[in-house]
């Protein structure tokens, strides 16, 4: 799927479509992320800078790993599925040059 058409359908769910699994919660506590800088960032995907999809575990569901670029070697990458809500499986934070990472 191309980024930007990806980012138009991020931009028409609304903050209560978006979902944290308990995994996710937890991570992003360990890792210091606010989960409304999560909500914003996927209502507002303006740092959305690359997607790669995955295989869904659930017929009607999709899968993305997403990187929203805070600098050249600092990002977060959010693992979401998309099925009528925008439930967020997981959340990391990457302290490296991630950008070489995703060009693999």
């Amino acid at each position: 799927m191309e980024l930007d058409n990806f980012k138009e359908r991020l931009c028409r769910y609304k903050r209560t479509d978006i979902i944290f699994t308990t995994h996710a919660e937890i991570r992003a506590l360990g890792r210091g992320i606010d989960l409304e800088e999560v909500k914003s960032n996927i209502l507002n995907p303006t740092r959305l800078v690359w997607i790669e999809q995955q295989k869904a575990n659930k017929p009607k569901e999709e899968k993305y790993g997403c990187y929203f670029s805070y600098s050249k070697t600092y990002c977060h990458k959010y693992v979401l599925t998309l099925n009528g809500k925008v439930i967020i499986i997981t959340i990391i934070s990457i302290n490296r040059d991630w950008q070489r990472m995703v060009k693999r």
